[in-house]
């Protein structure tokens, strides 16, 4: 049976669309059926409607801090879509251990670090400024720790002599489009 997935998005959605784009293929076992943004100005959602793909909103700004009422209205934006999987692609927003709890063991995150190392924000300048030779991405499961649940796949680039945390997110993006997709069709085939 075909997995329906829901993407959530922050900005431009190039994660998104490497995802839309692999579950193209018949054998993939899923299919994207919504991309849900919280910012009506998120470049990705335009993509996605280019993609015959439909698309939500839920601006969190008119919830000033109100988690629970937020995630309420990405539940209802969610519901009319019979969704069995979340993929988050640079939703860059934390969501509440009740959220997560809900989805349990069908929620996927692209983290751009080589976890356990660099949890959270800013993890290029991190890795460069702690001398590391490499660092990499990570997709993994949602878990309530925030870029803590099981680590299903990561690529690992070198980091050069000079490198600046800009040119080190240019090369791990490449990676993150190649094994975000691939990360998925082993989650929904297992």
């Amino acid at each position: 049976m075909t997995k329906r997935v829901a993407i959530f998005i922050s900005g431009g959605g190039s994660n998104m669309v490497a995802l839309a784009r692999a579950m193209q293929a018949p054998d993939f076992g899923a299919k994207p059926v919504l991309v849900l943004a919280n910012n009506a100005h998120a470049g990705g959602l335009a993509k996605a409607a280019a993609m015959g793909i439909h698309t939500a909103v839920v601006d969190h700004r008119p919830f000033k801090g109100d988690r629970e009422a937020f995630e309420k209205a990405l539940l209802a934006a969610l519901a009319p879509h019979d969704i069995d999987i979340i993929c988050l692609a640079g939703f860059m927003r934390v969501l509440t251990p009740v959220f997560i709890d809900r989805w349990q063991g069908r929620m996927l995150n692209i983290h751009p670090s080589l976890l356990p190392k660099y949890k959270g924000l800013h993890t290029h300048k991190r890795a460069i400024d702690a001398g590391d030779s490499h660092g990499g991405c990570s997709v993994h499961e949602v878990t309530s720790e925030l870029d803590g649940g099981p680590v299903l796949l990561q690529a690992r680039v070198p980091i050069e002599a000079g490198e600046t945390p800009e040119t080190l997110a240019a090369k791990v993006l490449i990676e993150e489009h190649r094994i975000y997709p691939e990360a998925l069709r082993r989650f929904v085939n297992t």
